[in-house]
């Protein structure tokens, strides 16, 4: 049903009658397509639903107004900046999508390390900015186009840099939210005048466990509006060039910052490195990045993202190539770090820790990687993170499988072999699925400072989001042999159901009553029942989508065990 004349002029009015469309082409574009990336359920072909409109907020205020008029009128609103991900698009026909790429401005506090940041800043941006101060930020794992609102107030916020800046729900300090009831919060210290933003906490219960918790409410706790954020110390110079032609940036960085792939011959070796590397506190980034091309071709991938004159179609001569073949026996089992010394006491203890972590876990650097224009590329990559757009090389869509996320690294790693075999196996039953090698598991050193985080979660999954038979064989190959070996082996979910009491397969929400009807029998709802009273305090309407997962107490005293 369409927005009527009175609402849509109430819409210009808050905004601007240039800021606010409703024509059909402009509403089109911001559908997401449920095959997407960080979709994290399906992946299934159908798309989001078309809002009846979308604005296009320049301030708090107007933001305000804008929530004003939907709870006036009934109306379901979603904020986003970027659209990187299914959780920012509506999910329901009578919507507003509230596009907040007009909010962009940034302060940055250099004696404090503090930046404070509006909607539409960017990871890139805040780096790039920081840097002239002697700072960084973290990136998330998604990439520098990312914001860094989304991934600090709603949503998980871990990258490689975490390790040493910290994972983006640890860095929040103080948040401005407009409530889906219209009325404004700030947390923390930015609620008193003059204290400044330094601060989440204050008397009384944690508003950032309110209004974030672990993973972030996405969106469904109100629209975040402007957060300031811890920054890390960046020993490099404020402008970090680089050079070569597309998509070969080298990073021209001083000889303090150094740049390894690190291999071991066992996965428990592997697992005892990462903990001794945590432990050390050397890392300024780390990451099990290039194995989502696949085990048996990352390595002439790595040699074609480095060569401007090579590309896909020299895949078959690459991997007949003995030098890129030992290199992919070398990386089998491995990892990519890039440490940055202080000082040249530092550099030096940092080379001389990993060397001794290397001979006691019985690794190796990798011979490939002590290129010197290897290793910029290396740096490049994981301190911008500047090239997710490799994620959809092979296939033009990926998701994930499986997903060892344990608190015990080497339980995990134990286990991970017989995942790569089962997706071997099922690469090979048809041509939905780029066949690579099994092994096509990513994830970071660490999700928050200090280390520990989900370095098996992320196994690539390549595939044709225009083709339903590649659909089609993807989210078979999820349901019947992913999801299932993660259920059975007590790890949850896989990745690719993260999401999926979130929102339907058909791109909608779902409705109180059927998130009952899937809680109520969970076999500890507390955190469904507590997330239902928090929701209800302040999104009594549920103006804003179904990603927070709530169970009605009534209905489970009623229907639990029925």
């Amino acid at each position: 049903m369409a927005f009527s004349k009175e609402i849509y002029a109430e819409l210009e009015k808050a905004v601007g009658p240039e800021n606010v469309s409703q024509e059909p082409v402009i509403l089109e574009t911001y559908r997401c397509a449920t095959h997407q990336s960080s979709c994290h359920f399906g992946p299934y072909r159908s798309r989001t639903p078309m809002p009846q409109a979308v604005a296009l907020p320049s301030t708090t205020e107007e933001v305000q107004k804008l929530v004003k008029i939907c709870n006036k009128y009934n109306i379901k609103f979603k904020a986003s900046s970027t659209f990187w991900s299914a959780h920012g698009y509506i999910g329901d026909d009578y919507s507003l999508q509230i596009d907040m790429r007009r909010m962009n401005h940034f302060t940055i506090d250099p004696k404090n390390m503090i930046m404070t940041v509006e909607s539409n800043i960017l990871s890139g941006d805040a780096q790039a900015e920081a840097m002239h101060y002697g700072l960084m930020c973290n990136v998330p794992g998604c990439g520098c186009s990312s914001s860094i609102i989304a991934s600090t107030s709603g949503w998980a916020g871990a990258g490689p840099s975490s390790i040493y800046t910290g994972g983006n729900g640890e860095n929040l300090l103080t948040a401005e939210f407009v409530l889906p009831s219209g009325e404004i919060a700030v947390m923390g210290s930015g609620d008193f005048e003059k204290s400044g933003w330094f601060s989440e906490e204050g008397p009384g219960p944690s508003q950032r466990a309110i209004f974030r918790g672990g993973l972030g409410a996405k969106g469904e706790m109100g629209i975040c509006t402007r957060i300031s954020i811890k920054l890390a110390p960046w020993p490099g110079p404020q402008v970090m060039k680089t050079r070569g032609l597309p998509p070969a940036y080298l990073a021209d960085l001083p000889d303090n910052f150094k740049a390894y792939a690190i291999g071991f011959p066992t996965w428990e070796q592997w697992a005892k490195a990462m903990m001794m590397l945590c432990d050390a506190e050397i890392v300024m980034s780390g990451h099990r990045q290039f194995s989502m091309f696949g085990r048996d071709i990352k390595a002439a991938m790595l040699e074609i993202l480095t060569d401007p004159d090579k590309e896909l179609g020299d895949l078959p001569a690459l991997m007949a190539d003995p030098n890129v073949q030992k290199t992919t026996e070398s990386l089998k089992i491995e990892m990519y770090l890039v440490m940055a010394g202080f000082s040249p006491a530092d550099t030096e203890w940092k080379e001389a820790a990993l060397d001794e972590i290397l001979k006691q876990c019985g690794g190796w650097k990798d011979e490939r990687s002590l290129d010197p224009d290897m290793a910029d590329y290396y740096k490049t990559y994981f301190i911008r993170l500047g090239h997710k757009n490799l994620n959809y090389t092979l296939c033009g869509s990926y998701e994930g499988c499986f997903g060892l996320l344990q608190p015990n690294l080497i339980y995990s790693a134990s286990r991970c072999e017989e995942t790569y075999a089962l997706k071997r196996e099922w690469e090979q039953k048809g041509t939905f699925m780029a066949a690579t090698g099994g092994d096509a598991s990513m994830g970071a050193l660490g999700t928050m400072g200090g280390g520990g985080g989900p370095m098996l979660w992320e196994n690539f999954m390549h595939f044709d989001g225009h083709d339903p038979d590649s659909i089609k064989g993807t989210q078979e190959f999820c349901d019947n042999v992913s999801n299932k070996w993660n259920l059975e082996n007590g790890f949850g979910p896989d990745f690719c159901n993260t999401a999926e009491n979130y929102r339907k397969p058909t791109g909608y929400y779902y409705t109180q009553d059927e998130h009952n009807k899937m809680f109520c029998n969970a076999p500890n709802p507390l955190s469904f029942l507590y997330q239902f009273k928090m929701r209800d305090a302040f999104n009594p309407k549920r103006l804003n989508g179904s990603y927070y997962a709530t169970l009605d107490p009534e209905y489970m005293k009623e229907h639990r065990g029925k």
